[in-house]
């Protein structure tokens, strides 16, 4: 109660009303483009963040030069200012500006990204060569698919379809999204120099899938999240098109502090921590289990995976009490 009591108290002010309801719907947020979108002082709005962190509403987070703030991830507080802030009435013209600004923030930050992709397409390759060994990568990603034996795979974010060349001869189907059309021109080019009938790629995005629930055996998110802005939101995607027993891949870096990856290949974040990508698993229904750490230098690139369960959340529940086994919809058709 005395959690809850803060948090009621903290946000019941006009800015920090605003701060909860932008953190509720924008995900993870800069002080400057909350200064930006508010229209404040950052000394102000810095002041205002300060006492909602202290009451627990949102969490702070530092990453090299950045400060990142997020709502709570989990306990009681979270689902009461998540409510709160999904039920403020947009009709409200302040709040209304303030979500037309945060639109606007977004809209920013993905034409930056697409206009990296678009220039930097051709020489995609070299640039992750720079600095990672993607040979090391590859083979553990191989030994993964290959112990979970998919029937299918979707690859999210597959770029010039290099994941697909790697995963498709181990798979019987596999498909590659992407929303750059310069990358998917590539993967077109390179899957079919490989022979590789079986792979296809379709534009895409990633926080909302054109594919039924229950689609995938398995799904793979390869050096994809540090570009997003909500990378649990894609998480959350990707578990949503994963058949039980599906098992997620994830593949990014371990927290680090290059900030030249930012200014010059529009990195939003400078990797992961392990319990950021857990927290985000289990709220998406998965089961962790440990990651691989493949170190580098100067970068260590982390393997994560995650499972579905067997059975959907209460299908035994429903069984006993004599309801027919849910039906697991078709693949066929779904992804065109």
């Amino acid at each position: 109660m005395d959690e809850l009591l803060a948090a009621l108290r903290a946000v019941a002010e006009p800015t920090r009303l605003r701060l909860a309801v932008l953190s509720a719907r924008g995900g993870e947020l800069t002080v400057s483009e909350l200064t930006q979108i508010l229209g404040q002082s950052q000394p102000r709005v810095s002041r205002h963040l300060k006492l909602l962190c202290e009451a627990g509403v949102l969490e702070r987070f530092r990453e090299g030069s950045w400060v990142f703030y997020r709502l709570v991830r989990t306990g009681p507080v979270a689902g009461l200012v998540s409510g709160l802030a999904t039920d403020c009435d947009d009709a409200d013209a302040t709040l209304a500006l303030d979500l037309q600004r945060l639109a606007a923030t977004k809209e920013q930050r993905a034409a930056q990204a697409a206009a990296y992709f678009r220039a930097n397409a051709a020489q995609w390759h070299r640039i992750r060569a720079l600095y990672v060994d993607e040979r090391e990568v590859e083979a553990a990603l191989v030994e993964v698919i290959d112990k979970a034996k998919p029937a299918d795979l979707l690859d999210i974010g597959t770029g010039t379809g290099r994941i697909l060349e790697v995963l498709a001869p181990r798979v019987g189907q596999a498909l590659g999204i992407d929303l750059s059309r310069e990358m998917l021109a590539l993967a077109r080019v390179n899957l079919e120099r490989a022979g590789l009938a079986n792979a296809r790629v379709r534009r895409g995005d990633m926080y909302q899938l054109a594919l039924a629930d229950g689609s995938f055996d398995a799904v793979v998110i390869h050096q994809v999240l540090h570009y997003a802005d909500r990378p649990a939101a894609a998480i959350a995607e990707a578990a949503r098109v994963l058949r039980p027993r599906g098992l997620l891949v994830v593949v990014d870096f371990a927290p680090h502090n290059l900030e030249f990856l930012r200014a010059e290949h529009a990195h939003r974040r400078l990797g992961f921590a392990d319990d950021e990508i857990v927290d985000w698993c289990r709220n998406a229904g998965l089961e962790p289990a440990r990651p691989r750490l493949l170190p580098g230098d100067p970068l260590t690139v982390v393997i994560w995976t995650a499972a579905r369960a067997a059975q959907p959340a209460g299908w035994r529940a429903r069984v006993a009490a004599g309801e027919d086994e849910p039906a697991l919809p078709a693949l066929e058709g779904r992804i065109g």
